[in-house]
């Protein structure tokens, strides 16, 4: 388990064969998905849960300019890289809230 934090504006690119199970829960902020054809997506809000597979979401997206956080949950663990046209860091995972 991680947390992908999104600054205001912030987008990160979704590849298929790196999140195909992740769950994620809005715990900060809204995201947005962004759809296979580019469109935007619904908005979630704090507390929402969204599957990655089989979606054909491309990207997330925050909408706000507050950071939006994320918390991804993978079956097994493994090393997950986010591309993004903006500065993200994940962060700690130090087993407290965020």
């Amino acid at each position: 388990m991680w947390t992908l934090a999104l600054r205001g504006g912030a987008r990160v690119a979704v590849v298929a064969a790196e999140w195909c199970d992740a769950f994620g829960v809005v715990t900060r902020g809204r995201v947005q998905l962004e759809l296979r054809d580019g469109e935007p997506g619904p908005v979630l809000g704090r507390d929402a849960g969204f599957w990655l597979r089989g979606t054909g979401v491309r990207a997330l997206r925050n909408p706000g300019r507050r950071t939006a956080r994320v918390r991804i949950v993978t079956p097994r663990a493994r090393t997950v890289t986010c591309q993004s046209t903006h500065p993200v860091r994940q962060l700690p995972n130090n087993g407290g809230t965020t």
